[in-house]
């Protein structure tokens, strides 16, 4: 029996800390079984890694974990979105299966051929999907025992102009884009970001991305599981697409550790 790696790190922080930073996007890894069942040619594939993938976003939360007063956790993805989307709903709940970018994308961000018609994203679903998620509910459960609470923040970032797959791309589009839930982000928690993001500039909601990721278990279910997302305009940290990051990822650490710690 084949045993497959974690394809995800858990980083341990503080015991009495309630924040989880959650980095979902910011791996371009893709094993080679994987990369078998995709069509791209290596050129096209590197271009799609640097429009898909959330780049130094990791970084970041490496650099406001060590920055903040009390240690969060971080729960890290080491793997390309384009294995599976750990954030996306494994099923037809999903608005981005619309544009072939479910849990196991079919298509690119423009709308290209990732995948062809008929590709069964079963086998990818069980050997990443399903452990992925068992072992953000973990962590969130976790938290949960040790403080009573948990402060879910995902840390993504978003480009500057507008790519074809975006749904609701044609709205705002911030130095930094808060993503909200009804039940899940009480206004403290939204209020906390705002101030912590001020120094970062224009802090927008819910565009161009909206919503926050929750275990499933936990999903409008539990009012101590609290969440949001953070999605940073790239130009901000980085040169796009895919390029080297600058200055500003201290700055936007900075900030996120500010967070952290009103929270």
């Amino acid at each position: 029996m084949t045993v497959v790696p974690p394809s995800f790190d858990l980083l341990p922080g503080d015991p009495a800390s309630p924040v989880i930073l959650h980095v979902p996007h910011s791996a371009r890894e893709i094993p080679g079984d994987v990369r078998s069942g995709i069509v791209l040619d290596d050129a096209a594939l590197e271009r799609e890694l640097d429009h898909i993938t959330d780049a130094h976003t990791a970084a970041i939360a490496e650099q406001a974990a060590w920055a903040a007063g009390v240690t969060p956790w971080r729960f890290v993805n080491r793997l390309s979105r384009l294995v599976v989307d750990p954030e996306r709903f494994p099923d037809e709940r999903e608005e981005m299966l619309a544009v072939g970018m479910g849990a196991v994308y079919t298509r690119t961000t423009h709308k290209d051929v990732l995948r062809p018609d008929g590709f069964d994203a079963g086998p990818l679903i069980e050997r990443y999907f399903h452990p992925y998620a068992r072992a953000m509910e973990e962590a969130v459960t976790d938290r949960l025992a040790a403080t009573g609470r948990c402060v879910i923040v995902d840390v993504h970032s978003y480009p500057t102009a507008a790519l074809p797959y975006e749904l609701h791309g044609a709205g705002p589009r911030p130095p930094v884009c808060l993503g909200t839930d009804a039940f899940h982000t009480p206004p403290a928690l939204l209020t906390a970001a705002r101030e912590a993001f001020a120094a970062c500039g224009e802090t927008g909601l819910d565009s161009p991305f909206a919503g926050t990721y929750v275990p499933l278990t936990y999903y409008g279910r539990r009012a101590e599981v609290t969440a949001l997302m953070v999605e940073i305009r790239r130009d901000t940290y980085m040169t796009e697409p895919g390029g080297p990051s600058h200055e500003g990822v201290t700055r936007l650490a900075s900030a996120l550790a500010s967070l952290i710690d009103a929270v």
